[in-house]
């Protein structure tokens, strides 16, 4: 493939993204809290960072893996850069393997780094790079930590996409062994499985992206990439978020749980960090907000988004991420549908 084509089908990605409608039922809408009527904290009281093994993250949400590889690419990068230093969020760059292949594609990703020098910035990769790649999108950027990429069925309805994957496994292995910094297992949007969470913990993998269906949907944006555009009828594979979530319940012990993937709101990212998960990342959100409002509204935007998060877990008398998981939660019969048949132990 040419880096021209490649160029191209980077910002086709973007404009498609865009496009996209949040859907109008979620599972995150399948849940509810337990009103209690007398909080026992203050607003105050209440604290938004993160503590992981490897970093501490000042705010649970995070700018999530999106783009870079073309001009364009590298300007919408260098603003969310700008939003992650301001707003003090991690922030994930898109796949680099546009710069690995083309070193005139460099910089629409270490803008990143050279905009947020401080910052906790996440490297991105596909499962298929060879691991002496992986190293160089981890130096590319310094980076904190390294997304591994996984997209088998937006690789298969891509029509210049992979159709290998046997290989996936034991490259990722190999990555984990030899990458310096945390590899983050991350799903684009079709969710995980307690097997495939099973299989990536003896892999050595430590963190996980479950990045559920509902959010950005690339079934639907290669389909739309398709001369005939045949292949509408995989839109809804896959488990959702919350349906990931309930999935890797069993290793949160063990194991630290990011989630994203139709993240529309503070209350559907409170559910998030209820259900387990450590950090949440957001994608067009951010990126819709930016391209249509600019910077200032952008900044706006998350600092109501943290202030609405504070409210939230006053309300729910939670002073800190972690106490967020002991909150009761009630499911709908659909998810406790899910949970039955797949033999969940909630």
């Amino acid at each position: 493939m040419s880096d021209e084509i490649r160029e191209r089908r980077k910002n086709e990605h973007v404009e498609i993204a865009m496009a996209q409608q949040d859907a109008k039922i979620s599972d995150f809408d399948r849940l509810r809290f337990v009103h209690y009527s007398m909080p026992s904290i203050d607003v105050s009281d209440v604290q938004l960072k993160s503590e992981l093994d490897d970093f501490t993250l000042s705010s649970p949400i995070y700018i999530n893996a999106m783009t870079g590889g073309s001009d364009w690419t590298k300007q919408i990068n260098e603003k969310l850069a700008v939003i992650a230093r301001e707003a003090g969020l991690a922030m994930a760059v898109g796949s680099t393997h546009a710069a690995l292949r083309n070193p005139n594609q460099r910089d629409s990703f270490k803008v990143v780094r050279e905009t947020h020098p401080e910052g906790i910035i996440f490297s991105n990769v596909g499962a298929d790079v060879p691991v002496d790649k992986a190293v160089e999108a981890v130096e590319l950027l310094d980076a904190q930590a390294l997304q591994v990429h996984v997209n088998a069925p937006q690789e298969l309805v891509m029509p210049e996409g992979n159709r290998t994957f046997s290989a996936w496994k034991s490259n990722l292995e190999k990555i984990v062994k030899q990458v310096h910094v945390p590899v983050i297992v991350k799903e684009v949007g079709f969710g995980m499985s307690q097997a495939f969470i099973d299989d990536l913990y003896e892999l050595g993998v430590k963190y996980v992206d479950v990045s559920g269906r509902g959010g950005t949907n690339f079934v639907d944006i290669e389909n739309e990439r398709r001369s005939l555009k045949d292949m509408s009828y995989l839109s809804q594979w896959g488990q959702s978020t919350v349906e990931s979530l309930l999935e890797s319940k069993h290793a949160q012990s063990y194991m630290t749980i990011f989630a994203s993937g139709g993240v529309r709101t503070p209350l559907d990212a409170i559910k998030c960090l209820a259900l387990g998960a450590k950090a949440v990342g957001m994608s067009r959100p951010f990126l819709n907000q930016l391209e249509n409002k600019g910077i200032t509204a952008t900044l706006e935007y998350v600092e109501q988004f943290h202030e609405q998060l504070t409210h939230i877990m006053t309300m729910l008398n939670a002073k800190t991420i972690a106490e967020l998981s002991e909150v009761p939660v009630i499911f709908d019969l659909q998810l406790q549908n899910w949970i039955a048949q797949r033999h969940l132990d909630i």
